[in-house]
């Protein structure tokens, strides 16, 4: 639910820096490793969000795009801290300038790679037109668009289970969670498209609805993983901490806090 406010705020943000063309391959981006059958759903109101001229960043508008996209990041905070079994006791407020802070960053990471991605093809051509051998290689610049997705999607998964949910952790305590997510979400994305191609008739349930119904399950697909992620890194967390215990005190029983 929060996509359609990220994509209204980030194209407020490439207006006013006169960089809109950047905005459809920002979207490319985002549904990069989403399969067609799942993302054509949502990606004609995507454009129809695109096509809107918001030029004006000092608007309620844009005020409440970004208002609701930082919604998204605190409905992921709220995921992590019961993945971690944390209880958040920091100021709302604060919590809130974090959020906003992360939609922040998130839009500029998204126009920086989409201006080297744009950039990419004519250095491409640059290249082959002073060394044409290197043309055979083309496809590098495919596998450069997937490389992408996966460094920004893994970069904002370390940053989300650094610093949305309560307490701290070390990035190698994060790490296997993150390579679990990544993991899945590659084999459930793929997994999922064909339940849908061989399987699944979502039609004959929601008729009409059936594509919107399509993208709202795979979201949460996806959802569960990232939380499942989380509940990894806290349960090899726990354990370190009950080996620690026992190796400490091994005539003493064990009483967990983490739930």
């Amino acid at each position: 639910m929060a996509i359609f406010p990220f994509l209204i705020f980030l194209t407020a943000i490439a207006a006013f820096f006169d960089l809109s063309s950047l905005s459809a391959t920002v979207v490319a981006l985002i549904f990069e490793s989403v399969p067609a059958s799942i993302a054509a759903p949502i990606a004609g109101e995507v454009k129809n969000v695109l096509l809107v001229p918001r030029g004006d960043l000092l608007t309620i508008g844009v005020a409440l795009a970004l208002w609701f996209a930082s919604s998204g990041v605190e409905a992921m905070r709220v995921g992590l801290n019961r993945a971690y079994g944390m209880i958040e006791d920091r100021n709302f407020i604060l919590l809130r300038l974090q959020s906003i802070g992360f939609v922040l960053l998130g839009t500029l990471t998204f126009l920086t790679i989409a201006f080297l991605v744009v950039l990419a093809p004519v250095a491409w051509k640059g290249l082959v037109h002073l060394v044409p051998a290197i043309e055979a290689f083309a496809w590098s610049l495919t596998l450069l668009r997937f490389g992408l997705t996966l460094v920004i999607a893994g970069a904002g998964l370390l940053a989300s289970h650094l610093w949305l949910p309560a307490g701290r952790r070390r990035i190698t305590e994060i790490l296997p969670g993150v390579g679990l997510t990544l993991a899945a979400w590659i084999a459930g994305a793929y997994g999922f498209s064909l339940y849908l191609a061989d399987f699944a008739n979502y039609a004959s349930t929601y008729a009409g609805l059936a594509g919107v119904m399509t993208a709202i399950i795979f979201l949460y697909l996806m959802a569960l993983i990232l939380l499942y992620g989380a509940t990894l890194n806290a349960a090899l967390v726990e354990r370190r901490r009950r080996r620690a215990a026992a190796a400490a005190s091994p005539e003493e029983p064990l009483t967990s806090p983490w739930p």
